[in-house]
């Protein structure tokens, strides 16, 4: 595959075109929002073909052989391949301002620069000097527990994960899940069901819930329901480095 057949900024600009307003809205209301398309067809199966691609990446995470569920992942290198790079970086500005206000609504730093590169820098400057970039590949019964995508103390409170294949043609099952933990109460789950080239910009901690008190802290987990039949390919981009 190369990498430069397409415009360079297009991603940025898919990623710009979004309702940003009404995004920012569901996030502070559900803690998950599903964009509009950003990748078209073919290039989301150029995406899912990396999967084959060894010196893309620079770990295999077997899924039940760690108790993770059941699966496969792979962690990208850092020479991201272009698109995905440049989608990282097109959403980081866009995930900021949320980041900012909801550290401040709980009280807590906001230790984000302006711009990914700075706020990568002080990933490695951490010791958290791994790509955490991830291609994820089901098959018929394999499942994601639910879990947090912290890799050491720094971490930003977004990611996103991008939907390769079609549901219901591709695959059945696989819903994206999420769990919120709410004070004093028994915690309540949500389920999406990705569509091909379509984003889910995700919690990847907690999110601050309002209360009687003002706000508190929310804490989720996410993961992926049994798939069923087919094969379920997404990729995932996480905004902080890993040890």
């Amino acid at each position: 595959m190369n990498d430069t057949t397409y415009p360079a900024g297009y991603s940025a600009a898919r990623v710009a075109a979004q309702d940003w307003v009404a995004l920012t809205d569901e996030l502070d209301e559900h803690g998950n929002a599903l964009t509009g398309q950003l990748l078209t067809p073919g290039e989301c199966q150029e995406i899912a073909a990396l999967y084959d691609e060894d010196d893309r990446f620079r770990a295999t995470v077997d899924m039940a052989r760690h108790r993770f569920g059941s699966g496969q992942y792979r962690y990208f290198t850092h020479e991201l391949p272009d698109r995905v790079r440049e989608l990282r970086k097109a959403f980081y500005p866009r995930l900021l301002p949320v980041a900012r206000d909801w550290a401040e609504r709980l009280g807590q730093p906001a230790p984000w620069p302006d711009t990914l590169g700075e706020w990568v820098e002080q990933c490695h400057a951490a010791g958290q000097s791994k790509s955490a970039q991830i291609l994820l590949r089901y098959g018929p019964g394999d499942w994601n527990a639910l879990h947090r995508d912290v890799f050491g103390d720094l971490l930003f409170p977004l990611q996103v994960v991008i939907g390769l294949d079609v549901p219901g043609a591709d695959f059945t099952g696989g819903e994206f899940i999420m769990t919120e933990q709410r004070p004093r109460a028994q915690s309540r789950g949500s389920s999406t069901t990705l569509p091909q080239g379509h984003g889910l910009i995700f919690t990847t901690r907690d999110r601050p819930v309002a209360s009687s008190r003002g706000w508190s802290i929310g804490p989720m987990r996410h993961g992926v329901s049994t798939v069923r039949s087919g094969r379920r390919r997404t990729l995932g981009l996480v905004f902080h480095d890993a040890k």
